[in-house]
């Protein structure tokens, strides 16, 4: 179950807020001012904040501040729901780092729609950073390749370097061999793994570095000291 924060000073909206939020599923919990709403995330790390701007104590633009500044609470989907719709007022609270920004009065649905979409895509973003951060691989040594693939030490530099985009010239440079027998050493990969061209090697290259990267991000006192990146 999601919870929703709701940082509003009028006692009406705030319930109303908390209800149809609550009917719709979601832990609503609400806070009547912004130095109570960034008290009560303190506790309760909301998935998400509804959040008025002009509060007593501290007002909305306030507590979006306080939030992206600290790294805990910097992602936190965050909406704006305010009287205050002017175009100004909107590019204000955008360049503070708010999600969305909804004008009152605004409609159940435009409220749930806004709350659902920002959860929905607060997902899909750290999905893709995960998996950013995954596709890591280590280019520093090519033995993972010598052994997982039985490659011979020549050929395992030689798709190090494929797996990194560069052309046969260029490997043939960078590891001081005739192109002529760099290409000797791909059709010998080609016919270990069982592809017929360098893109298919190298995808099979880098599934076996991300896997190295991943583990050595995991257990970071492993890796090397001091090894550069071929790259």
């Amino acid at each position: 179950m999601k919870t929703i924060l709701v940082i509003e000073d009028d006692d009406q909206t705030r319930e109303n807020l908390q209800t149809i939020l609550e009917m719709e599923g979601f832990r609503a919990v609400t806070a009547a001012n912004g130095r109570a709403g960034l008290a009560v995330v303190q506790r309760e790390t909301p998935d998400l904040i509804l959040c008025d701007v002009m509060m007593p104590e501290l007002d909305g633009h306030e507590v979006l501040r306080s939030l992206r500044a600290a790294s805990s609470t910097a992602t936190i989907p965050f909406i704006f729901l305010t009287a205050r719709g002017e175009r100004k007022d909107q590019r204000t609270g955008m360049e503070l780092g708010a999600d969305d920004y909804l004008t009152k009065p605004a409609t159940v649905d435009e409220v749930l729609a806004a709350v659902r979409s920002r959860l929905v895509r607060h997902v899909e973003k750290e999905q893709a950073l995960r998996e950013k951060v995954a596709f890591q691989p280590d280019f520093s040594t090519a033995t993972p390749l010598e052994s997982d693939l039985k490659l011979t030490p020549r050929e395992a530099e030689v798709l190090l370097w494929v797996a990194q985009g560069k052309s046969n010239s260029e490997i043939g440079v960078i590891l001081g061999m005739a192109e002529k027998t760099v290409k000797v050493h791909l059709g010998h990969i080609f016919e270990k793994l069982g592809t017929d061209n360098r893109n298919a090697a190298g995808m099979q290259a880098l599934e076996i570095l991300c896997r190295r990267g991943a583990a050595q991000n995991n257990h970071p006192e492993t890796k090397p000291g001091g090894t550069s990146h071929p790259g």
